[in-house]
């Protein structure tokens, strides 16, 4: 490669692609000897990142970091200006970790138990937030809906907002609850603004081990971990794109990256690109599937 290499993200500095791709950036630029930039483009829902890589030069110098969102939009949004699976290429998966599932003061609840009581209590009642709709954030509370049984208004935000945001309107009871990257709830946790109920992996996080996880605290079996990938526009070179990955997986494989994912309870994820983009598909089907699940009764 020549030139700088542009990392793509769409969720705004301190989020969890940003931080992951900045981690990255480092080692990245010193295997390619030449700059490789974060450039944050949140808004629009989460779909200006995407746009701007589905438009760039298909030479690899312009990549997408982003979530399991970037899936789930294949199968939540017919709006987008672009299609997430025909106008991109997988690269490489990067983390898998827990969102935290946090309540603020107008939903009354401090374990996922209240939760799950005052929303059968009152159908519809409720309001979950969101960071827009076919984010993991949506995908991931309408799972925990039907898996409980209980139905609530889903308030995805707006245009411009971020996650902190979203995390913000929990806080001051605007929305009842929401799921939201460990890193960016932590803050109000501590402060005692929200109250964390559980997170979604099967096991608890090293990142808030007291906080026990939603499928030991009251929906057996519930399992849904944020993942991160790296993208390319679909017409990129596959010489390109192996250079690409394997560099990328060199990187996660360093120990102080390693160490560094582990330690803000990231799991780093091994896959070839062939198997990032069959587990890609696979999870545009699962939130195909919960997307068009009849609501609970």
């Amino acid at each position: 490669m020549s030139g700088r290499v542009r990392l793509i993200e769409p969720f705004g500095a301190g989020g969890g692609p940003d931080l992951v791709a900045r981690v990255l950036a480092g080692p990245l630029s010193e295997r390619w000897r030449r700059p490789v930039d974060v450039e944050n483009h949140p808004g629009s829902g989460s779909t200006r990142a995407p746009a701007v890589v589905a438009n760039a030069p298909a030479d690899g110098h312009t990549l997408l970091v982003n979530t399991s969102a970037h899936a789930y939009s294949a199968a939540a949004r017919h709006d987008l200006p672009y299609d997430p699976l025909r106008d991109f290429v997988t690269v490489a998966p990067l983390t898998r970790q827990a969102y935290v599932l946090i309540a603020g003061p107008s939903s009354g609840a401090t374990t996922l138990s209240d939760l799950l009581a005052a929303a059968k209590a009152r159908p519809e009642a409720l309001t979950f937030g969101s960071t827009g709709i076919g984010t993991g954030t949506h995908i991931g509370t309408a799972e925990l809906n039907l898996a409980a049984g209980i139905r609530t208004a889903h308030a995805p935000a707006g245009p411009d907002d971020a996650i902190s945001d979203v995390v913000a309107h929990v806080a001051k009871g605007a929305i009842d609850y929401a799921m939201a990257p460990i890193s960016a709830a932590a803050p109000h946790i501590a402060d005692g603004t929200v109250a964390a109920l559980g997170v979604t992996t099967r096991d608890r996080s090293l990142a808030l081990p007291d906080v026990p996880a939603i499928a030991e605290a009251g929906v057996p079996g519930y399992d849904f971990p944020i993942w991160y990938g790296v993208w390319a526009p679909s017409a990129t070179p596959t010489e390109t794109l192996e250079d690409v990955a394997d560099d990328i997986a060199s990187v996660i494989s360093q120990p102080q990256v390693h160490d560094w994912l582990a330690n803000h309870g990231m799991d780093p994820m091994s896959m070839t690109r062939e198997a990032f983009a069959r587990f890609v598909i696979a999870e545009t089907h699962r939130a195909a599937k919960i997307i068009n699940a009849p609501p609970s009764r």
